[in-house]
């Protein structure tokens, strides 16, 4: 049997008024999630900006044809991933995309900036440092060498995203704050002629500490991705070593799996 397929533009009054929604009422998929799907794809491509008002949800199921219940359960499933918010006497708001990275190597920044999230950086710390144990032990040098630390907070639209702790051998390149601040940290590797090859990476989680929590607006407590990488040139030189955590409420890796034969 042929499915009865409908598409519904919404009315005029909200963000909404560009959006055709196409709801399948014969699929086996609830309509609920079909309306969440498609409200988060325009989110994710930035046909829904953030600060963008949805309207209530009375007026949205009027708008979409569909009962409260459904409109409410759409959106509340996009409330619990933090790309809506409900705001008393406001209605419902646009907050953010959540960052959907893939896991490769590749820079935060130039994924960030090819997914139209406006990236920002900024420098916390910019030195040089004895290496640790771990760091050593990645960066294939002596214990206590000189090494460059880099602290930087990455921001989208505004809004934190990560704390990057990166470390590189002291003597690979100049790296300045000010450009550090307005490009990616491969880009510069990549402008000095340094090749990135390869990496072993380690992905984990954990509970924000309060420092962290200040720092990436979350509270203390909340989830926080992590990630460890060592970073090595064509002629297999660890480059840089990497320890970065994410906010998990903004931030996801993804990859694709495939069968071994």
């Amino acid at each position: 049997m042929a499915k009865a397929r409908g598409s519904t533009r919404a009315g005029s009054g909200s963000a909404l008024d560009s959006l055709d929604f196409a709801l399948d009422r014969g699929s086996p998929v609830p309509l609920y999630y079909q309306l969440a799907q498609q409200l988060e794809s325009a989110i994710e491509h930035g046909v829904l900006a953030p600060g963008n008002l949805l309207g209530n949800e009375v007026d949205l199921s009027v708008r979409l044809g569909l009962s409260r219940p459904t409109v409410r359960q759409a959106i509340q499933s996009l409330v619990d991933k933090g790309l809506l918010v409900r705001r008393r006497g406001v209605g419902t708001q646009v907050v953010h995309s959540q960052v959907k990275r893939p896991l490769e190597l590749s820079s935060l920044y130039d994924d960030l900036e090819a997914a139209g999230q406006g990236p920002t950086t900024e420098v916390v710390r910019n030195e040089r440092v004895p290496a640790t144990a771990d760091v050593a032990a990645a960066l294939g040098i002596a214990e206590g060498s000189e090494v460059t630390l880099l602290e930087r907070l990455r921001c989208t639209h505004g809004q934190p995203v990560a704390i990057l702790c990166n470390y590189l051998p002291a003597s690979l390149l100049d790296l300045d704050t000010a450009r550090l601040e307005s490009t990616g940290l491969y880009r510069m590797m990549r402008a000095v002629g340094i090749t990135l090859h390869s990496a072993r990476q380690t992905v984990g989680a954990r509970c924000a500490t309060a420092e962290e929590a200040g720092r990436l607006d979350e509270k203390e407590g909340a989830a926080l991705l992590t990630m460890q990488r060592t970073a090595y040139d064509d002629t297999g030189r660890p480059v840089e070593y990497g320890t970065h955590i994410y906010r998990a409420s903004r931030y996801a890796f993804d990859f694709q799996l495939l069968v071994r034969p």
